[in-house]
């Protein structure tokens, strides 16, 4: 166990990330190892907020149940759960990654997912060694359930056919590492952790293989991280600030997870800023009690110096122009100006890039922000604006100057939408998406996106003036003038009340006023109908005579948008119509309509 000895030498938390795929049980797995619930208070289910947790060796000992011999020097791990992928990479300290260590979890029956992938690549990025915790094996059908028993244990103790089923679905985890460039092998198959993957089979549901988990990843820390694990901490403290919170009787706090060095109270402290760096000084520190997560307990301990690594509530003046998601750092009055100056380069470093046109995109912290840009990025969505903070009118102002429709929206992550705002927002045409869980967000914004245009499509072709060729039937003069009423078979696309024919010299014939079928008036025919027409301007047996072909008169510009932008939707006859009318009208002038 930790002495109060060893915890005099400042001996520094391993940091441990915890990272999946979507659902596939990255709460639940430190829920089980803490004693907590957190995952049934997250919006969705879904972790949305980098969360901390300091879990005592005290605790892992409790767990491993005897798994654990020897002189450990880590005190305990620091478990960060991330709410995807990207939040990953923009938790880093200046010399990489900010965890040490981390666990990818995967669904055993599910096997790796593309977050799993890209998770595994950022980890190799940024060289941090990791194990795979292969959850949900209780769900593997005729799994019988040891709860808290070490993996090999409950192995041992299943049926010939389900540990057949284990053995498989493990190779198969085994198959995907081989080919994103990994050796792995389940955990009690490896001999050297720094040449290879272990794969420790759990179930965060029933707790089984924790124990297991705990036990290699303290082993990993104790004995390949010691060089990067820093034991004898000291020095000024450092660290990225989690959250910005106005609390009752407390004002303005951040949470932090302070990842080297030691802060306490009284000290001047450095912390990047919405509008820009500024020095404060430290009033209080609150920690929460070990193995309770800092993103949702009420009761912490007010200490007067804390060590890394840890989460921390920092009490201090001016916290509410802190900005989620920047760097925190301990510094002496002489250096203040020093430290503004870096921490504003690591700010400018981390802007988002955005575009001439494009949506705005409202969030509560700097990593939340880079993580829905990111997912825009990947979606070709382009993103005029990207800022911490809730929704303004201000903002919707700058919405309102977009000039294409589809890009006068603003998505917010976890945001408020200020009352003036929402009073501006009745009398605008602009599109506010909300949400607290960033997939729902997305998914949101692409079902609009999609309708929008489909709307749209359907306005474009509703106005335009389509392609249409129709013959003078025979036998088929009802009228012969004013108007003239002749029979005629559509032969290509289709006519409408209203267009303008034209015969296959570019002559003018005259405009259709009405379509009948069978005595009644209808508003639109197409091919193979056989239809009578009334057309004001020709007199039948002079200017039209029977068996003639007549074409729509496309106008010009509306035959480049049908040429150039919506040739792939329109049907065959249409196409081979608009085709022929084209052919007329570029006989005298073969740049019409280009």
């Amino acid at each position: 166990m930790a002495t109060a000895a060893s915890q005099e030498k400042n001996l520094r938390t391993p940091i441990v990330c915890v990272m999946g795929h979507v659902d596939h049980g990255k709460t639940s797995l430190l829920d089980k190892i803490r004693g907590t619930a957190v995952v049934n208070k997250e919006a969705g289910a879904i972790t949305q907020h980098i969360g901390a947790t300091e879990v005592p060796l005290s605790t892992i000992q409790t767990l491993c149940r005897g798994m654990i011999s020897g002189n450990i020097a880590v005190p305990g791990l620091l478990f960060i759960d991330t709410p995807g992928h990207h939040a990953f990479t923009t938790l880093r300290s200046r010399g990489g990654a900010l965890a040490d260590l981390a666990v990818v979890v995967v669904d055993i029956n599910e096997g790796f997912q593309p977050q799993t992938i890209e998770a595994i690549k950022i980890l190799r990025q940024f060289k941090t060694p990791f194990v795979i915790a292969a959850n949900k094996i209780d769900r593997i059908h005729g799994w019988t359930a040891y709860p808290g028993t070490a993996f090999v244990k409950t192995f041992g103790a299943q049926p010939d056919y389900v540990k057949t089923v284990v053995e498989t679905k493990t190779y198969e985890l085994v198959g995907r590492l081989d080919e994103i460039g990994f050796s792995g092998d389940r955990y009690d198959r490896v001999r050297d952790f720094t040449r290879n993957v272990g794969i420790v089979p759990i179930s965060a549901k029933t707790g089984e293989g924790i124990p297991d988990l705990l036990m290699v990843l303290i082993g990993l820390a104790q004995r390949f991280l010691e060089e990067s694990l820093k034991f004898q901490v000291s020095g000024p403290g450092i660290g990225t600030i989690l959250e910005v919170k106005e609390e009752r009787g407390l004002g303005f706090t951040i949470d932090t997870i302070l990842y080297d060095g030691v802060i306490k109270i009284g000290d001047t402290i450095v912390i990047g800023g919405r509008e820009a760096p500024f020095a404060t000084k430290v009033r209080a520190l609150l920690k929460p009690k070990p193995n309770r997560e800092i993103r949702v307990e009420e009761r912490f301990d007010r200490v007067h110096k804390v060590t890394a690594a840890a989460g921390i509530k920092i009490l201090a003046p001016d916290l509410e122009k802190a900005m989620a998601g920047a760097t925190l750092r301990v510094t002496t009055e002489a250096d203040v100006g020093k430290v503004k100056d870096e921490i504003a380069r690591e700010l400018e470093q981390a802007r988002i890039a955005t575009d001439e046109t494009g949506i705005m995109l409202k969030a509560d912290t700097l990593g939340s922000l880079e993580a829905i840009a990111s997912e825009l990025r990947e979606a070709k969505i382009p993103i005029s604006r990207a800022e911490v903070g809730d929704i303004s009118k201000r903002d919707l102002v700058n919405a309102e100057t977009v000039n294409d429709p589809m890009y006068r929206v603003i998505l917010g992550f976890n945001v408020d939408m200020l009352p003036e705002a929402k009073e501006y927002l009745q009398t605008t045409d602009i599109k506010a998406f909300n949400s607290e869980v960033i997939y729902h967000l997305i998914d949101e914004f692409r079902k609009w996106e999609v309708e929008q245009r489909a709307l749209a499509e359907k306005k474009r072709f509703a106005e335009i003036v389509r392609p249409g060729k129709i013959r003078y039937l025979p036998n088929c003069t009802f009228r012969q003038s004013k108007p003239a009423v002749i029979g005629v078979q559509v032969v290509g696309g289709f006519i409408k009340p209203g267009v303008t024919l034209i015969k296959g010299d570019n002559s003018k014939v005259g405009v259709i006023k009405q379509i009948q079928e069978r005595n009644e008036n209808i508003s639109i025919a197409t091919q193979g109908k056989e239809v009578a027409i009334s057309v004001d301007g020709p007199t039948a047996g002079r200017q039209i005579n029977e068996g003639e072909v007549y074409y729509v008169d496309v106008p010009e510009g509306h035959s480049k948008v049908l040429e150039f932008q919506l040739k792939d939707t329109i049907k065959q006859d249409e196409l081979e119509t608009l085709l022929e009318f084209l052919a007329i009208k570029r006989k005298d002038n073969p740049f019409w309509g280009r």
